[in-house]
């Protein structure tokens, strides 16, 4: 085998970018950061940045995520930890010009927990807030030149929201990740509102309550009421051992 010389290949540099999703006053929202420094400076984007030569990706995710907003995640490769949040890997980006530095291939993590604090930037951003999904993915920001839009997220992280976002969108479908949205003890219709923010319709109440309850491995009752939405005490349920919902819980067709 003829040696490895890698001064043939050009450089490039690896990153994560983080699509952080919570259900915010009844709307699905992302985590975004005003970047602090060129490229894009002043721009809105995904948290993330550069992996280290001497950590893995999941290692990089978690860490950018700390860093950057002061919010932790869970690998569920890890064991848990307190109320981590669920982190997956998502998808890979890796288009010559998506960085004007240099080549940078990306790969994007999903973040989604309940009750996500108020972000704090750090590292290169200089601001981080929820956004509404919906209003990420619709807005256009002027460039400065008259007559020209762009995407309101700086690189391509318009693509990478949307592609996340998507994959919410599906898994909850198919599996109990929407539990990952509710605090550990939940009523349905917190849950049914958590499917609402993220598919983006309106549930009938009793026909969700039929099917989530009537899934095998769902949803377990905790043995306790709370009446903190209000009107008479509502039953509080935890998230059963189903991954794999069967039958699933198909989206609406809109």
């Amino acid at each position: 085998m003829p040696p490895y010389d890698p001064s043939t290949f050009p450089p490039f540099a690896v990153t994560v970018d983080l699509v952080v999703l919570t259900v915010r006053r009844h709307a699905l929202c992302a985590l975004v950061v005003r970047r602090g420094e060129p490229p894009f400076q002043g721009r809105w984007a995904l948290p993330g940045g550069f992996v280290r030569a001497d950590e893995d990706l999941g290692a990089a995710a978690a860490r950018e995520l700390a860093e950057e907003t002061g919010l932790c995640a869970q690998d569920p490769a890890a064991p848990a930890v307190g109320n981590g949040a669920h982190l997956e890997q998502l998808a890979t980006y890796g288009a010559p010009g998506r960085d004007p530095r240099m080549r940078v291939v990306s790969v994007a993590h999903l973040v989604l927990a309940p009750d996500l604090p108020a972000p704090r930037a750090g590292g290169d951003a200089n601001y981080a807030r929820w956004a509404p999904v919906e209003d990420l993915l619709a807005a256009v920001a002027k460039d400065g030149r008259e007559g020209e839009n762009q995407a309101v997220l700086a690189f391509d992280h318009a693509q990478i929201l949307a592609d996340g976002v998507e994959r919410a969108r599906s898994k909850i479908e198919y599996s109990s990740l929407a539990t990952a949205f509710c605090p550990p003890e939940f009523t349905v219709g917190e849950l049914r509102r958590v499917y609402e923010a993220v598919w983006g319709v309106v549930l009938d109440p009793r026909n969700f309550h039929r099917k989530v309850t009537g899934t095998p491995g769902f949803l377990v009752p905790s043995g306790g009421t709370t009446t903190r939405q209000g009107g008479r005490p509502a039953q509080l349920f935890r998230a059963g051992a189903a991954t794999v919902l069967n039958p699933p819980m198909l989206r609406p067709e809109v």
